[in-house]
């Protein structure tokens, strides 16, 4: 596939001078840079999704009220 992007004339020198001294072509470049960038960032967002589903920050906070709860109970039945 072929595509036209934009980048900073900076970019694109170093990436050249990069392709040249490791022996790879531009297009081979910059297809493992976007390939290993998509494998880099292709689990960000999988905690936020999971803590959402398991709505694990509100499990917590119930936990501890009923923790509390718990505990205050279990101190009334002492005897003093």
């Amino acid at each position: 596939m072929k595509t036209a992007i934009s980048i900073p004339n900076e970019t694109f020198e170093a990436a050249e001078r990069l392709a040249k001294r490791i022996g790879m072509s531009r297009s081979e470049l910059y297809a493992t840079a976007v390939a290993e960038f998509m494998t880099r960032h292709r689990a960000t967002g999988v905690r936020e999704r999971l803590d959402a589903a398991y709505d694990i920050e509100d499990e917590a906070a119930r936990l501890e009220t009923v923790m509390a709860i718990i505990q205050s109970e279990s101190v009334a039945q002492e005897d003093w």
